[in-house]
């Protein structure tokens, strides 16, 4: 019942939101550095960026009248983090002794090493401040590491 009662207070106080989602994915190895269980080994995934974006109004005017924004930039935005992390080994900085990470570097396997474990939460929050710094309107962050299990980082 309470739900109800929000839901109604919701709809009667007039607290509106327009939101917009997209997705991307991409192709990536990660591991689990100090991790007592199967990720600890590196293996991959089809990661999947779900982005959602809000605000109260729309344009008024111009070519982007009636829109939050344009999908195309919104679109463009995530797929540019995705392709970022395509085909490439995410690792935690200092999880991998030096000798081993200079001897995949010289092999020329790309490697991005990122401050924090690469697990989907992490991710989650990274790609979240990722699209805030490019000035878009994100609420929420969600990234599958399968079809079935995700990790939402919203604010």
């Amino acid at each position: 019942m309470k739900a109800l009662a929000d839901c109604r207070r919701f709809i009667f106080w007039g607290d509106e939101m327009y939101t917009l989602k997209t997705s991307a994915a991409f192709d990536s190895a990660h591991f689990l550095s100090g991790y007592e269980g199967k990720c600890a080994n590196i293996h991959g995934h089809r990661w999947l960026i779900e982005a959602e974006v809000a605000g109260e109004s729309l344009c008024a005017q111009g070519d982007k009248r009636g829109m939050l924004i344009d999908f195309g930039d919104l679109k463009r935005e995530v797929r540019a983090i995705a392709d970022g992390y395509d085909h490439a080994l995410i690792i935690e900085k200092g999880s991998l002794k030096s000798k081993t990470f200079a001897a995949l570097m010289e092999e020329g396997f790309r490697i991005i090493e990122i401050p924090c474990r690469p697990t989907a939460e992490n991710l989650a929050r990274m790609f979240f401040e990722e699209l805030n710094k490019r000035g878009l309107p994100v609420i929420k962050v969600t990234v599958y590491e399968t079809p079935q299990n995700c990790a939402s980082y919203e604010r």
